[in-house]
């Protein structure tokens, strides 16, 4: 296996240095997996766009937590799971919705439901969604420019799920007290 380095302010490329320096500042830590994406200062960048855009969506902190974690778990991701329940907790989400997303239990609304379920299929069929499962969703409250920020979501996670499983970024200590894996769920 190819070893990938977890980067801090000293050893990263120069241009990804003022971006783990802004979330040193920001989050006060510099995440594995930013560290490991700090290789590649275009991916990082995007990375940290493309999160802010989606935190910026038309989804609310639970839906946010709905699309994450169900491209998490769908993505089987051991690393994003852990931190993406942590992130919800600092969000002040009820920890019951990412007790249920981690358990792969109902979501605790139809709405959320529906978003989950659009979510999966995303990400299982590739995009190919049958107009059923978009009359479903939009039926539960949702539209066009919601389906189209999933696509988004699904675009942000996938950077960083398969980083993290290419890289086996390691847990960082702030999240372990979520770990989680496919065979816990």
């Amino acid at each position: 296996m190819t070893s990938f380095t977890i980067h801090n302010i000293e050893t990263a490329p120069e241009q990804s240095k003022p971006l783990l320096e802004d979330s040193l500042k920001n989050i006060g830590m510099i995440p594995n997996l930013q560290g490991v994406m700090a290789e590649s200062p275009s991916l990082l960048e995007g990375y940290k766009t493309i999160t802010a855009i989606f935190k910026n969506s038309s989804f609310n902190i639970e839906e946010l937590t709905v699309v994450w974690q169900t491209i998490n778990i769908e993505h089987g991701c051991y690393y994003c799971v852990p931190a993406h329940t942590a992130i919800a907790q600092m969000m002040e989400v009820d920890p019951a919705l990412s007790d249920v997303l981690r358990n792969a239990q109902p979501m605790p609304t139809e709405k959320l439901q529906a978003l989950h379920e659009m979510t999966v299929s995303i990400v299982r069929n590739q995009g190919k969604v049958a107009n059923a499962e978009l009359e479903k969703f939009f039926a539960a409250g949702y539209g066009k420019r919601q389906f189209m920020e999933v696509v988004l979501g699904v675009s942000h996670k996938v950077m960083s799920n398969y980083i993290n499983h290419i890289a086996e970024t390691p847990l960082d200590e702030a999240f372990v007290p979520f770990e989680w894996s496919p065979t816990l769920a």
